[in-house]
């Protein structure tokens, strides 16, 4: 939703029907997105996440985040004879996508 201009459809209706502004919404989900990028040296830190978050700091487009794989997981779980590798860049941590 955020790369299509979308970014506000994420907001919970409630939420939506409570006093927000959609800036400070989308500035929300913009330091959300730099908190979770793939590289370490990309995540802002937390005094940069707050100044931030204040609006005293300028953000930086996010880049893709850490869990994106480009697979379309639904199309996978229906098929049988796909087998999804796990993607560990270190070694010491893999995230399966499992569906609830």
């Amino acid at each position: 939703m955020w790369t299509e201009d979308r970014a506000l459809e994420l907001l919970d209706e409630v939420l939506e029907e409570l006093y927000c502004v959609p800036f400070e919404v989308i500035r929300c989900i913009e330091v959300g997105l730099l908190c979770v990028q793939q590289r370490p040296d990309d995540r802002p830190d937390m005094s940069s996440v707050v100044l931030m978050l204040n609006g005293e700091k300028l953000l930086r487009k996010p880049k893709a985040p850490g869990f994106y794989t480009e697979v379309d997981v639904t199309s996978h779980a229906n098929s049988s004879s796909t087998i999804l590798k796990p993607n560990s860049h270190n070694q010491l941590s893999i995230t399966m996508l499992d569906a609830r």
